[in-house]
């Protein structure tokens, strides 16, 4: 029998690019918890018939678009900022505006997101907000150098998120995956000697599975987390706790 601090029966959330990936299982963890689940993403309307849930497409770098879309959702006990993308190039190599692309999708986006999410939390007097950040918040490796920036920013944010908005009731958490088997990452499982070096340096010896991720949200979307602020779990197997 589940711990009824871990209850999140009856509550509505909505997770950012949950058609697919991450996004989608977190999704599917919290319905299947008992949350009424709001879907989004580049195919939600697929995404949500096959959950079963609601859903709603908006462009998240745009605060227009993320109001609109955000007013048809309705109000919101939990945030799951889930949305983003990938770039791989050296930083020499990197143009401007895949630069700003980036930044935008993993980072402003979520700024945007919770914003306006967190003005009825805050009204409310209480609210969850999960950031997914990344094993990169914490360790850069070459080649992904917008990425990187775009997940420290947003550990950094989920602070900045928590001394502003947990006086009034609101905690704001972020996740941060290490190495998961994902379609962003398919090319990487794929490579032999990537593969080998992901599972020699993880503790765990394996890549991530989606599911595993589902635990700490809903741990931080629950009261079991009412004193939890403005921290990053990292779920990678191991890997930040060894050198």
């Amino acid at each position: 029998m589940s711990h009824p601090a871990f209850d999140v029966r009856g509550r509505t959330a909505l997770v950012t690019g949950s058609s697919r990936g991450i996004g989608r299982a977190l999704a599917a963890g919290l319905i299947q918890a008992g949350c009424d689940v709001i879907v989004h993403g580049r195919d939600p309307e697929r995404a949500a018939a096959e959950l079963g849930a609601r859903h709603v497409a908006f462009d998240v770098t745009d605060a227009d678009a993320v109001a609109r879309g955000l007013a048809d959702a309705g109000p919101l006990d939990i945030l799951v900022n889930n949305a983003g993308i990938q770039h791989r190039e050296p930083l020499l190599e990197v143009s401007e505006a895949d630069w700003c692309r980036v930044i935008d999708t993993n980072l402003t986006s979520a700024f945007l997101v919770a914003r306006e999410v967190a003005r009825g939390m805050v009204e409310r007097g209480s609210g969850k907000i999960v950031n997914v950040a990344s094993l990169q918040a914490e360790l850069a490796r070459p080649g992904i150098g917008p990425y990187a920036a775009a997940k420290g920013g947003l550990k950094m944010l989920t602070r900045a998120m928590c001394a502003e908005w947990g006086p009034s009731g609101v905690q704001c958490n972020a996740i941060g995956p290490g190495y998961f088997a994902t379609d962003l990452t398919a090319e990487l499982v794929a490579d032999a000697a990537f593969d080998e070096w992901v599972r020699g340096r993880t503790p765990a010896r394996r890549w991530g599975r989606v599911e595993d991720l589902v635990g700490a949200v809903l741990f931080l979307a629950s009261s079991a987390s009412d004193y939890v602020c403005g921290q990053t779990i990292f779920v990678d197997g191991g890997l930040t706790a060894v050198v």
